[in-house]
């Protein structure tokens, strides 16, 4: 055997070796088990007891012993304290456009608990409810934006004195959500706007965001406007858009995240796992240092398809106006492609430069990375030390369990038919 042959043996070997050392399993899973629910449409709900005033406008504490029912857009303004007990489950009204609005300067405190999570959902009854039933909740920071203005205006119809967000404070304590379920929201605006399941506008990174699950999102599940708040124990779960979508230079570090697609589940548009603009392109940006930078660890980006719709779908991420995204210890399946990047990125340096997934798993039905540059860009490389297998035919293939309703299971069956890129 010749040595350059030995030496690829040896390095195929070691990357699966150091692969298999921080694969997902039953116990990295554990998080995801007592506090979520794969199948909300068929869970009942107390029904409403109390309605929550439209202007929360001096601090307010809300009870587990009550269900409240939202009714209309919610405000929390005057440097004013929304605390919500573990527990607590607010019922969303889908006739009226409703949506929780904390604005720049007040605070949500929504500390749930593994065995007691906090749940926002649809006041339909079960088995009727459905994406963009209402709102969503909205959250306006402080903190810094890439945007040639210093603060901006939310998006949506929304009061005009309540929908400031942006500024200078990257240290502020905007919100802090633990074990909260966001359940059919993203209700549609208009032909071109929809909200989504929770939007965090400029947020301090001093905010904590862990353990948060969104189902059934009409828009997207998560997005970031700006700001640098870490986020950790994510799951969005069979949204309409994008999973989770960053913008106007949010910088921060997500790890466990989980996004579980489904191929007849998608916007007109395209949707994907993970969306990154690296800057608001109508407005651009000012300096290189400000563009939106992304570092992820330990995600679990799952489309459920299968051979017969494989064509329904998308790249798992798109990348966009020059965002950078790390990504390590990450498992990828069944999309079309593991990401595409639009024409920001002009060269094979571009995309080294901004890109990067590393001891990571995935497989694909098309080409593993698209480039839209009119020169083209063999982008393939930039994969290479990750493992990949075109033995795919459905989930089930890799995964325990992947379409259990009650505790889906994403933990990778032994396989002998995973290859090193090169």
């Amino acid at each position: 055997m010749k040595l350059n042959n030995i030496i690829l043996v040896v390095c195929c070997s070691l990357c699966f070796m150091s692969f298999s050392q921080t694969k997902i399993d039953d116990n990295q899973m554990a998080w995801t088990t007592g506090w979520t629910s794969f199948d909300p449409n068929n869970k009942e709900y107390p029904e409403p007891e109390e309605i929550l005033p439209n202007i929360i406008d001096r601090d307010l504490y809300l009870k587990n012993d009550i269900t409240y029912l939202m009714s209309g857009n919610v405000y929390v303004i005057n440097n004013a304290t929304l605390t919500i007990q573990e527990g607590t489950i607010i019922r969303c009204d889908v006739k009226n456009e409703t949506s929780l609005i904390v604005t720049k300067g007040a605070r949500l405190i929504a500390n749930g608990t593994k065995g007691s999570p906090i749940v926002f959902t649809s006041n339909n009854p079960k088995k009727t409810r459905k994406s963009g039933d209402w709102g969503g909740v909205i959250i306006a920071g402080s903190g810094k934006i890439n945007s040639p203005a210093v603060s901006k205006v939310i998006e949506g119809n929304f009061l005009p004195q309540y929908s400031l967000y942006g500024g200078v404070d990257e240290n502020e304590l905007t919100t802090i959500m633990t074990y909260v379920r966001i359940e059919f929201a993203g209700k549609k605006i208009n032909q071109s706007k929809e909200l989504n399941g929770l939007s965090l506008y400029a947020l301090g990174n001093k905010s904590i965001l862990n353990n948060i699950m969104i189902s059934f999102s009409s828009d997207d599940s998560f997005e970031c406007y700006g700001g640098n708040a870490n986020m950790h124990n994510l799951i969005s779960y069979k949204a309409k858009d994008d999973d989770y979508d960053f913008t106007l230079g949010y910088k921060g570090e997500l790890d466990n995240i989980l996004a579980i697609r489904h191929p007849y589940i998608s916007d007109t548009s395209g949707s994907f796992a993970i969306e990154a603009d690296g800057y608001d392109k109508s407005e651009g940006f000012l300096i290189p240092e400000s563009l939106s930078n992304i570092h992820i660890k330990n995600a679990t980006l799952i489309n459920l398809s299968d051979q017969s719709n494989y064509m329904h779908t998308t790249a798992a991420i798109s990348s966009k106006n020059l965002a950078n995204i790390s990504i390590i210890d990450s498992q990828i399946s069944g999309f079309a492609n593991v990401v595409k990047f639009d024409k920001t990125y002009q060269s094979y340096s571009d995309l080294q430069k901004y890109f990067s997934l590393e001891n990571s798993i995935f497989n694909v039905h098309s080409t593993s990375v698209i480039t839209k540059h009119e020169s083209k860009i063999n982008g393939d490389h930039i994969l290479k030390y990750n493992m990949y297998t075109n033995n795919f035919r459905n989930a089930d293939d890799l995964f325990t369990d992947p379409f259990n309703e009650q505790n889906p299971k994403f933990t990778l069956k032994e396989s002998e038919n995973y290859t090193v890129m090169q």
